[in-house]
């Protein structure tokens, strides 16, 4: 019996000795990296993976070094079992419980979409794709979707004019339809309860607001004449004059090439103002927030025409006489 208890005394010293000659150790591992090099490199893990193939993928892309310990860190630390799929940037230069953090956190890295006041949905689509979230064909699918359309609360075709000019940030393998979520929720965030009354007020639908707001935001170089080309816009409406915008024209051409021709001006679409009244059936393009209060408060003027003076502004005139004279001193 003493022996057996001298062997288990033995037992324990030894291994007390050996947990103390191997903490600092480890506290140091924990806390030091694989590398100085501070370069970045993507990785995946999928969802199933297990811990193992997990160390074994980041000691092959040489952000760990030390497999065993690693799994000891993360068993000791809890992390072991709630490592997150996704895709993460990770660098050697991470201490290794630094990078269990992330991994358990899922703080995967995020692709950045910025999207630009005035886009349409084809130029959306298009820096969707470049940012590597989607691809253009399925973001156009998507958009243009009426069933889904209408269960986002929108009265439309399409997602023209709704999908609102922001800086967003999405993971690797986001869905389509996701980013496009994200963009109308922030819409609905902009466009709030009390711009809804305003737009009643002016007895406008939010539908046709936008759209007004979308014109405004295709003629408008400089922000603070938004207001001005808004009431100038209103003032035909009221008349019952046609609004005779060229941005709107160009959205009706298929194929645009960059030159407003007469024969363009010309040929009716749905969306020549030259040759419809009132407001076309859509959005031309995904307006911002100044452009959509401007739609919705405009500035109070007499103004019926105005012309650019091509430094960004415009020339305003009341009357067509006005007009006449003010595009033969800046456009001819």
């Amino acid at each position: 019996m003493k022996k057996i208890l001298t062997i288990i005394f033995m037992i324990l010293f030894v291994s007390v000795a050996a947990f103390f000659y191997a903490f600092p150790d480890f506290l140091r591992y924990a806390d030091t990296p694989a590398s100085l090099e501070s370069r970045e490199i993507f990785v995946t893990l999928h969802q199933g993976d297990g811990f193992g193939s997990i160390s074994e993928k980041l000691t092959k892309a040489g952000i760990i070094k030390d497999a065993f310990k690693f799994k000891v860190l993360a068993r000791v630390k809890g992390y072991d079992k709630k490592i997150k799929a996704g895709e993460y940037r990770l660098s050697a230069a991470m201490p290794p419980i630094k990078i269990l953090e992330t991994l358990a956190e899922g703080k995967v890295f995020l692709y950045k979409l910025t999207v630009p006041e005035g886009y349409n949905l084809r130029q959306i689509a298009s820096v969707a794709a470049k940012s590597g979230v989607g691809t253009e064909k399925a973001f156009l699918a998507a958009a243009t979707d009426p069933a889904f359309v209408h269960e986002k609360g929108i009265d439309a075709q399409t997602f023209e004019g709704y999908l609102f000019p922001d800086t967003y940030h999405f993971p690797k393998g986001v869905t389509e339809k996701r980013i496009i979520s994200a963009m109308v929720k922030r819409f609905w965030s902009v466009f709030t309860p009390e711009w809804m009354k305003q737009a009643e007020a002016l007895r406008f639908s939010v539908h046709q607001a936008v759209t007004l707001a979308s014109i405004i935001e295709k003629e408008t170089g400089a922000p603070f004449e938004r207001p001005i080309i808004s009431s100038v816009f209103h003032n035909r409406l009221r008349r019952r004059m046609r609004l005779q915008s060229d941005p709107t024209v160009i959205y009706g051409i298929k194929d645009f090439d960059g030159n407003v021709t007469r024969k363009h001006l010309r040929t009716k679409t749905p969306y020549n103002t030259y040759k419809i009244r009132g407001l076309p059936p859509g959005p031309i393009a995904n307006p911002g927030r100044e452009s959509l209060k401007s739609a919705l408060y405009p500035a109070e003027t007499s103004y019926l025409y105005f012309v650019s003076k091509k430094d960004t502004t415009h020339k305003f005139s009341t009357n067509l006489r006005d007009h006449n004279r003010a595009v033969r001193k800046y456009q001819r």
